[in-house]
């Protein structure tokens, strides 16, 4: 069983950075892919940026390109996020997803491709 953990939400200023921490545990990294996607209050959760973990592919939505990146750490089963010149519009739950392998590049955005899921961190970004 994988256990995901997201860490490192919390209140900023439109402008500031974040960086958000998904720790995965039950498994080694291998040829799988982690993603990260949001969930704003009263909308639907959205694909925010995605990392293949067994060739280092990333892929980013084009509402965050430029902004956020996505690394890993390996040995310590963590995937980031570092969330630069944020809007009030990033504001949001945050969660950390992992699919069971095999996902092609187009099919990183969708959610459907993701098993495992986090409980959330929220980010509020205040104007």
């Amino acid at each position: 069983q994988v256990q995901l953990a997201e860490s490192g939400g919390g209140l900023v200023q439109a402008g500031g950075s974040l960086r958000l921490s998904c720790a995965a545990s039950g498994r080694s990294f291998g040829r799988y892919a982690i993603a990260w996607f949001r969930q704003a209050p009263g909308k639907e959760r959205e694909f925010v940026a995605a990392i293949r973990l067994h060739d280092d592919l990333k892929y980013y939505a084009d509402s965050v390109k430029g902004r956020f990146t996505i690394s890993r750490n390996s040995a310590r089963n963590t995937v980031y996020l570092q969330m630069v010149s944020l809007k009030p519009d990033d504001t949001a739950v945050y969660y950390c997803g992992s699919d069971q392998g095999g996902t092609i590049m187009s099919s990183l955005p969708t959610q459907s491709r993701y098993i495992y899921w986090g409980q959330g961190t929220q980010v509020t970004v205040s104007s």
